[in-house]
């Protein structure tokens, strides 16, 4: 594993143990070059996932990309990491379990909008403004309302 400071490619594993929700393995590393020490995670992948795009243009999945939008729709609200996690965990799973290579974007959205809304009502609409391109305050009424 490089080392995410100075790039040096022979890091140490000084103590690996399984994470909260026991879905990953956690490991402290460490540089013998610069003398840093950072943490990696394991993960299980049970199959390649390609999104595709309303453009129809085709990516990798990214559980990071995901993981980043969830975390600003929930940005100052009262939730602890390992619950956010558990749930960024339980939409890839879902994502993996439809079986399918390629899931569009809009099905990823929708999936992540229902579980946001079942976490809590503020970061379900502040993921919903970007994901459905919310122009202005009557747009916020409009999907309100609905």
């Amino acid at each position: 594993m490089r080392c995410p400071f100075c790039g040096y490619e022979e890091t140490q594993v000084k103590d690996s143990r399984p994470s909260d929700d026991n879905l990953a393995i956690r490991r402290r590393r460490f540089c013998p070059e610069c003398i840093a020490r950072f943490t990696t995670y394991e993960r299980i992948q049970l199959s390649e996932i390609s999104v595709v795009k309303k453009s129809g243009d085709k990516a990798p999945f990214d559980r990071d990309k995901l993981a980043r939008s969830i975390y600003m729709a929930v940005r100052k609200r009262p939730f602890e990491k390992e619950r956010i996690e558990k749930l960024i965990n339980g939409i890839v799973r879902r994502l993996e379990l439809l079986g399918e290579s390629e899931i569009s974007s809009r099905i990823i959205g929708e999936i992540v909008m229902e579980a946001l809304q079942e976490l809590d009502m503020v970061a379900y609409i502040r993921f919903a403004s970007v994901y459905k391109e919310f122009k202005d305050v009557q747009d916020f009424q409009v999907f309100i309302k609905a």
